[in-house]
C-alpha cells in the first residue's frame, strides 16, 4: 500500500505545536520508542515497513500502513528512520496540576523556562530512570511532544507523567513546610547538605537558570561544585548533565539512609 500525499501532508504537519494540539496527538518514531507506547496505549495511525511487522502485532482498531524504507525516509523527522513511525493520542490530557496533584512523599522535578528539546527529552529519560514519576514544566517549557523531545525520552515518556502550569501560584500553594531545592551559584554545595526523600527538584532555563519568581521560593539552594580549581574551566553544566547529578546524590542518600549498600 502506498502512503497517500493527504496523510503524508497530516504527519508532516505534526512536527508543530499548533497542528499537534488541533489533533490532540504526537508523533513517534523507532522501534523502541513506539514498542514502549505500544504497551500503554494504542496508536491511531502505524506507517510500517514490512520487515517491522513481521515481529509486531498491530490492533484492529489501528491503521496502518505499509512503506518502504524510501518512502519511511520522506515521513521521518529523523536523519536515519527506523522502520516505523506512528501517531498516538497525547498522554494525560485534560488533567490539571495542583498542589493536590503532588506527591508530597515523593520527588517531583520540576522544570523553569527549559527550551532544548533534547535537554527535556533526556530530562524525562533520567526521571525514569531515578524512579521520578512527575515532571512539571513551566509554560514556556518546550512542548513534550515535540518529536525531538519524543526521541530523546527513549520510550521514557510512556512512564514519566508531565504536565504544564504556572510555577510560582503552584509552589505557593504547597505545604510551607515542604522542601523545595533548587541549583544556584550562591547555593551550598549538594555534598554537604542532608537531602529529603520527597520534595520539589527545580531546575532552570539553560541561559538564565531559574527565573526571580521560582527563585524566591526555593527553601534549599544547592550548589554543584566545580573540581577544577584552575583559572580555565567549564562556565556552567549542561542542564540534564546537571539534573542527572541531583538526582543522584538525592537517591544516593536515600539509599544510605535505608542502610543499603551504595557503591
Amino acid at each position: 500500500m502506498t502512503i497517500s500525499k493527504a496523510k503524508i501532508k497530516y504527519i508532516r504537519a505534526l512536527e508543530t505545536k499548533k497542528h499537534r494540539d488541533a489533533e490532540g496527538v504526537f508523533v513517534a518514531e523507532g522501534p523502541k520508542v513506539v514498542g514502549e507506547l505500544l504497551a500503554k496505549t494504542p496508536a491511531k495511525l502505524l506507517v510500517a515497513t514490512p520487515q517491522w511487522q513481521l515481529s509486531n502485532a498491530v490492533q484492529e482498531d489501528t491503521e496502518l500502513i505499509t512503506v518502504s524504507n524510501d518512502e519511511l525516509h520522506k515521513l521521518s523527522f529523523m536523519q536515519a528512520p527506523q522502520q516505523v513511525l506512528a501517531v498516538f493520542p497525547k498522554l494525560f490530557e485534560g488533567e490539571s496540576t495542583t498542589a493536590d496533584t503532588i506527591e508530597t512523599n515523593e520527588l517531583t522535578l520540576m522544570l523553569d523556562g527549559i527550551q532544548d528539546p533534547g535537554n527535556l527529552g533526556t530530562i524525562i529519560r533520567l526521571a525514569d530512570w531515578f524512579g521520578i514519576r512527575h515532571v512539571v514544566c513551566s509554560n514556556d517549557t518546550v512542548d513534550v511532544y515535540n518529536p525531538k523531545v519524543v526521541q530523546a525520552t527513549m520510550g521514557s515518556i510512556a512512564r514519566v507523567k508531565v504536565s504544564y502550569t504556572p510555577l510560582e501560584p503552584l509552589l505557593d500553594a504547597l505545604p510551607p513546610s515542604f522542601p523545595v531545592y533548587g541549583t544556584l551559584l550562591d547555593g551550598d554545595s549538594i555534598y554537604t547538605q542532608q537531602l529529603s526523600a520527597n520534595g520539589i527538584i527545580v531546575m532552570g532555563n539553560e541561559g538564565k537558570g531559574l527565573s526571580q519568581g521560582v527563585r524566591k521560593r526555593v527553601t534549599h539552594r544547592l550548589l554543584i561544585p566545580s573540581f577544577n580549581i584552575g583559572e580555565e574551566r567549564a562556565e556552567s553544566l549542561n542542564v540534564a548533565n546537571a539534573t542527572a547529578i541531583v538526582c543522584a546524590e538525592f537517591r544516593r542518600q536515600g539509599a544510605i539512609g535505608k542502610g543499603e549498600k551504595v557503591v
